[in-house]
């Protein structure tokens, strides 16, 4: 049987983006391909799982669908092991990759056409903003999840004080413990969260303007940027067992949605994530005037150049 003969590999543009942080090595690392066309999705997750980030990215032109939409670029997001629909912090990185290579929007927003659909982002100042999607499953968990997740947490049921489905592609479940250093000293039992994907938030009651947890939280808004009201870590099923994500951008957009509308967060605030991990991830959250959550992030390039595929 006569074989195909093997596609020549070709130099591509590449980034190394680092999301969610003014500086370098701090954030969330993203790969981005700036011209994923030709390659088979299975080029796509070999390469993937090459690089060992938690996330690479490929642009291609929108589709005629898209185009007719709006669209300035297609994006397929891919991590270890499978493609996903949506991600939070490949969307800021490819956004900002695109952008720093020349890319043009056709109108005021920059529209991305990824597995979920559309998704608009803006510039505001330094950072770039997504518009949260709109959520697929909301409501409480079932309370056999939320006793089973304050087990592999090592809390007490008491400590989680209120919980959501947070799932906008990533099937996240949220729950929210008493305070920030409760969320920074958790230790997760791997074995009993298996299959999960666990967000955990707590309030920052030394954040300026916040008073603490009884109840609802009251939050007047950050004086500086480095002023944050929540800690926020997101644990998921590895290669390994558990892992944890440094910065999530998709995990926070499905947070600001249920805090918000449930008045457990302001219109407007800044959480922390990746501070167990020695990182410096920051997310900016603003909900506008129409209703729209907005999640936002600075990102830097830490890798330029181009890569044969």
């Amino acid at each position: 049987m006569q074989q195909r003969p093997l596609r020549q590999a070709q130099d591509r543009p590449f980034k190394q983006v680092d999301v969610f942080t003014a500086t370098p090595y701090r954030g969330n690392p993203l790969a981005v391909v700036l011209d994923g066309s030709g390659l088979s999705v299975g080029e796509m997750q070999h390469f993937t799982n090459w690089t060992n980030l938690s996330e690479c990215t490929f642009l291609l032109p929108p589709s005629d669908e898209g185009r007719a939409a709006g669209a300035d670029y297609r994006v397929r997001i891919f991590c270890p092991g499978r493609e996903l629909p949506f991600a939070g912090h490949p969307t800021l990185g490819s956004c900002h990759a695109w952008i720093e290579a020349g890319g043009v929007p056709q109108a005021e927003h920059v529209v991305q056409e990824c597995g979920v659909g559309l998704v608009k982002l803006k510039r505001d100042g330094q950072r770039l903003a997504f518009a949260a999607p709109p959520l697929i499953k909301s409501g409480p968990l079932p309370e056999e999840d939320v006793a089973l997740i304050a087990r592999g947490l090592g809390v007490a049921r008491s400590d989680i004080t209120a919980h959501a489905w947070c799932d906008n592609g990533p099937n996240w479940r949220g729950v929210m413990l008493q305070s920030a250093e409760q969320v920074l000293a958790l230790r997760p039992d791997g074995a009993v969260l298996a299959g999960l994907d666990i967000g955990v938030v707590g309030p920052n009651s030394k954040a300026s303007g916040q008073k603490p947890l009884g109840g609802k939280i009251g939050v007047v808004g950050a004086r500086e940027e480095h002023d944050t009201q929540f800690e926020v870590r997101a644990f998921f099923p590895g290669n390994n067992g558990l892992c944890e994500d440094p910065v999530t951008g998709s995990l926070n957009a499905a947070l600001a949605q249920w805090l918000i509308g449930a008045g457990l967060a302001p219109d407007r605030y800044v959480a922390a994530q990746g501070t167990a991990l020695a990182r410096e991830g920051r997310v900016f959250i603003q909900r506008d005037a129409g209703g729209t959550v907005w999640v936002g992030g600075q990102s830097v390039t830490c890798i330029d150049g181009v890569v044969t595929l």
